[in-house]
């Protein structure tokens, strides 16, 4: 029966109505795209001025200022008895050496504030490496030789042009007679930049110029062993008895719910934990990886129990079908069939787990893990910090030079993250199998 209320289009008009919605459809497609490309640039131009921040302010730190000066191996002040002995060098005032050396070269300097800031021209490790030289070929006492010694913080800022000169002289660091002192030696060649291996090799020290991130690298180290022992097998074999095991019952549910709550709860909590837990009832060592470790294996537990369980759901029933029709059991199954294909999954998640465990700094802050550690662990057991909480501390210093060391600790730290996500992606794409 035909409608006779409602009027006939022609049929222009409904070709010109269809063109116009397809017209809007399109135009509304155009602008998603504009939209995702717009986000994308946006997350890209953030991403990329982030870098561009810290690498600017952190290249400078992988150069040290030295300064070159003749310097005489007093026997009197380094050996005054003559025996030659280890021990005997390491009591040596080699300090005043290195004093006698800037004296001599500049013996304007008479008055004792002159002095002390003649004094400031170098570092106090100066001593620490004349000393460390000696000990190594004692034919040294009694000899000139014309040194590269590494310079103070304040004239390393003056040579990489991060202290301004046109400022008054209380406002800087460094005051006029100092700048002409640090002059007079870049006119003769006696200041040059050199690559700063102490960054690399040395712990964290009060003095800038002497500071280095090996000891919260290796504290970093131990710390993420241990929490790779700990997480790994625990967390790959919860979801391995979750997903092909348990019973689907209302205890599995509440369990699921948990270990996914747990992957949310602020890192803070579990540092909180660990401090009444492991440091306070069970009495472990304060300020020890093996502290850290125990309790970044708790946060990171979570992650690598969903990440496995995904992987392991991923893997299709025919598998688990095909092995089973054959005759083997669910344990044969799991462990010789389904858990080798979804290996390259969990290995991923675990690695994306352990990359946000290093740079995590709270939970650490709450076991003591922010201590003032000048020595190099020698195991979990030790006393040690992380690379994080070294940024934290360096970030907290007044002095001006720690600045570029905080942030070329931030590019040693994301240099590491970088390598272990890409890690991550590598494995995956080449031992993935699609299906």
């Amino acid at each position: 029966m035909i409608d006779m209320t409602r009027p006939e289009r022609e049929p222009g008009a409904i070709s010109k109505t269809v063109a116009d919605r397809l017209k809007r459809r399109h135009a509304a497609e155009r602008r998603f795209r504009l939209y995702g490309i717009g986000a994308i640039a946006a997350a890209m131009a953030i991403l990329l001025t982030l870098f561009v921040t810290i690498v600017g302010s952190a290249y400078t730190a992988f150069v040290q200022t030295h300064v070159k000066l003749e310097v005489f191996f007093d026997p009197r002040k380094i050996d005054p008895e003559g025996t030659n002995s280890a021990e005997a060098i390491r009591g040596g005032d080699f300090g005043g050496i290195v004093k006698a050396s800037l004296r001599n070269r500049f013996p304007e300097a008479t008055g004792r504030r002159d002095k002390r800031h003649l004094y400031d021209i170098v570092s106090t490790g100066a001593a620490f490496d004349l000393r460390t030289m000696v000990l190594e070929n004692p034919d040294l006492i009694g000899a000139t030789r014309d040194l590269w010694l590494v310079a103070g913080d304040d004239v390393d800022m003056l040579v990489k042009g991060k202290m301004p000169r046109d400022v008054p002289e209380t406002d800087r660091r460094l005051n006029d007679r100092q700048i002409a002192w640090v002059d007079a030696l870049s006119a003769d060649g006696d200041v040059e930049m050199r690559f700063n291996t102490r960054f690399f090799t040395a712990g964290d020290s009060r003095e800038p110029e002497l500071a280095g991130i090996l000891g919260a690298a290796v504290g970093s180290f131990y710390t993420m062993l241990v929490t790779l022992v700990l997480a790994f097998p625990l967390g790959v074999a919860t979801a391995v008895y979750l997903e092909e095991f348990a019973p689907k019952n209302r205890w599995t549910a509440v369990i699921e719910i948990n270990i996914n709550n747990l992957a949310a709860v602020p890192s803070i909590v579990f540092g909180l934990l660990g401090l009444a837990v492991f440091l306070n009832v069970a009495g472990l060592p304060r300020s020890a990886p093996v502290v850290g470790g125990m309790v970044l294996a708790l946060m990171t537990l979570p992650t690598i129990i969903i990440a496995s369980r995904a992987a392991l759901k991923a893997v299709p029933p025919s598998i688990r079908e095909a092995a089973l029709g054959m005759g083997a059991s669910r344990i044969q199954t799991t462990f010789h069939h389904v858990a080798p294909l979804a290996m390259p999954g969990i290995l991923s998640g675990t690695i994306i787990g352990m990359a946000q465990a290093l740079g995590e700094t709270a939970p650490l802050l709450m076991i003591g893990m922010v201590a003032f550690i000048v020595d190099i662990p020698g195991g979990p057991f030790d006393a040690a910090t992380v690379l994080p909480v070294q940024v934290f501390l360096w970030a907290d210093s007044p002095e001006r030079a720690f600045t570029e060391r905080t942030s070329a600790a931030i590019v040693v730290l994301l240099f590491f993250l970088v390598i272990m996500n890409a890690g991550a992606v590598l494995l995956r794409k080449k031992f993935e199998r699609r299906w």
